[in-house]
């Protein structure tokens, strides 16, 4: 997926390293904006439940004609909610955007879901803890917002995540470093997404961060499945 909406003006270290404080308007948007992105999460999830328990629509995203639909709408629907985000179809459309995108990773849920159908566990289990951690220190800020503080609160959520992960799953040492190595990534990613959106002033909407964020999150996911596949997807796992 795409980040849409916002222009990178600081270094990605000023992004990851810098805290700056946070006028009374810019809490209540970034507050706002993590409460859209966790709308587009939940129906991520929702359309991905969909496409891992639906074989035709497996078969159907795994053809080139799903394959080129997937990608239009992928591209497609988040540039619907950017130009509509000041309109009443601005979150419809944002809803539709998590829901697609979800209902798109048909084929690799799918084939998670017949294999090995703990790997689904864990990669939502990284990417959740990932989510959780963040959008909780960016719920309780309200003076400033310190990328070092959600950076921490990021990978300790990260590795409490793995070690429960690891508790019920027994995925192991190599799967214990590889999730973690991982959960960092994603916990940069929206940490850097998170800066964006805060220095972005003129942003007339939470709906383009909601996005942007929405994007970053669904690619860690993503990465963390197709990983985990590649290494222990192989056979049966007790």
């Amino acid at each position: 997926m795409t980040n849409y909406g916002y222009e990178s003006q600081p270094s990605a270290w000023d992004k990851l390293s810098a805290t700056f404080p946070l006028t009374a308007r810019g809490a209540a948007v970034i507050k706002q904006t993590y409460l859209f992105f966790g709308v587009s999460v939940f129906c991520a999830l929702a359309g991905g439940y969909i496409g891992a328990t639906s074989e035709t629509l497996a078969g159907f995203f795994s053809g080139w004609m799903g394959w080129i639909i997937a990608l239009v709408l992928l591209n497609a629907v988040p540039r619907i909610a950017i130009a509509a985000r000041n309109t009443s179809f601005g979150v419809p459309a944002l809803v539709l955007d998590g829901f697609v995108s979800g209902i798109a990773l048909a084929p690799i849920l799918w084939y998670a879901r017949t294999i090995a159908p703990d790997l689904i566990l864990a990669a939502l289990g990284i990417t959740g803890f990932v989510f959780a951690g963040i959008t909780l220190y960016v719920m309780t800020t309200s003076r400033s917002f310190s990328a070092p503080r959600g950076l921490m609160a990021g990978i300790f959520f990260s590795l409490i995540g793995v070690m429960v992960l690891n508790t019920f799953l027994h995925i192991g040492v190599l799967g214990i470093l590889i999730s973690f190595g991982i959960g960092i990534i994603g916990v940069m990613t929206i940490v850097y997404s998170t800066s964006t959106v805060l220095r972005t002033p003129d942003a007339d909407s939470p709906i383009p961060g909601a996005l942007m964020l929405f994007a970053g999150v669904f690619n860690v996911f993503v990465a963390t499945l197709s990983i985990l596949l590649r290494l222990f997807g192989g056979g049966s796992r007790d």
